[in-house]
This record gives C-alpha cells, sequence and structure tokens, in this order.
C-alpha cells in the first residue's frame, strides 16, 4: 500500500520533488565546490587506506575495498580527480531537473556507499535514506521535473528499436 502511495499518488510526487531538490542541491554545489576549488582526492585516498574501517574486534572489515582504493584508486586519483566533482555535480543537476532521476540517484548512492566504505560518515545515512525512498519511487520521483517528457521519449525510443530488432530477426 505504501510503495504504491510513493509510485503513483501525486502528493507523493510533490514530496518527492522536495527531497529531491533538497539531495541534489547537496549533491550539486559539492561537485560544483571540487570543480572550482581545484580538488584532489589523493589525500582522502591515502587516509582511508591507513585508517580502513573497523569492527568491534579491530578487523578491518572491508579490505577489498581497501585494496581497490589502494592499487587502482590511488595510482590513478588524476582521474579520480575528475570524475568524483563531476558526477557529484551531474547527479544534483540529474536531481534538481528531475530527469533521468532514478539514474542519477543510482549513482549518487553509489557514490554515498563508496564514502562509506572508506570510513567517511557525514550526511551519507540521511543522503542514502532519501536516496532510497526515490529510488523506490520510480518515476514518481521525476513526475514534477523533466522526467514526465524524457521517459516517455526513451519509452518510445527502445520500443521502435525492439521492433527493428525484432523485424530483423523475423525476416
Amino acid at each position: 500500500m505504501f510503495n504504491k502511495f510513493l509510485r503513483e499518488n501525486k502528493i507523493a510526487a510533490g514530496i518527492l520533488t522536495v527531497l529531491r531538490l533538497y539531495l541534489g542541491y547537496e549533491w550539486m554545489t559539492a561537485g560544483y565546490h571540487k570543480l572550482a576549488g581545484g580538488f584532489d582526492a589523493s589525500g582522502f585516498l591515502k587516509g582511508a587506506i591507513a585508517n580502513p574501517v573497523k569492527g568491534p574486534e579491530g578487523n578491518v572489515l572491508y579490505g577489498w575495498y581497501v585494496d581497490f582504493l589502494q592499487h587502482l584508486a590511488l595510482p590513478n586519483a588524476h582521474i579520480f580527480n575528475t570524475i568524483i566533482p563531476l558526477g557529484e555535480f551531474l547527479v544534483g543537476l540529474g536531481l534538481i531537473l528531475g530527469c533521468l532521476t532514478t539514474a542519477a540517484m543510482f549513482f549518487g548512492l553509489v557514490m554515498n556507499f563508496a564514502y562509506m566504505f572508506a570510513g567517511t560518515v557525514s550526511s551519507n545515512p540521511m543522503d542514502i535514506l532519501i536516496g532510497v525512498i526515490i529510488i523506490a519511487a520510480g518515476l514518481n520521483a521525476g513526475r514534477i521535473g523533466l522526467d514526465r517528457w524524457v521517459n516517455p521519449y526513451f519509452r518510445k525510443l527502445g520500443a521502435k528499436e525492439t521492433n527493428t530488432v525484432n523485424a530483423k530477426h523475423s525476416a
């Protein structure tokens, strides 16, 4: 019943818009400040590697993530210096405009979890909670936004592509 309300109700669409705008503003400004201020992820990466998330007994909980940071992210910090701020900015823009909302929120959640695996709590738990609500709402989250026009366009485009592929296979 709650899921139906979240996915179909116009009042829910209004509430989701407020949540989406708040989260979008947070993501976009974080990305903008990094883009404008000369962001360098290497210090954060070194700190996350040196002080990984540990459990109650002192054991490293996400060793696989520490290995990823140490062997892939840190040696390629110059790439992460671009994709992190650009990703944050684009997630924010997508949420604010209500354009490809669920895709933007998915990538926002991926970044939230990446920050959590690295040991940064900050606002991530609240952002994850709001993000899960937005994802669960599906298309209704972008109803008051560009998704109202973008999603039907992509559905039509997908239907045309499917019909073209089916016609080629039946010939």
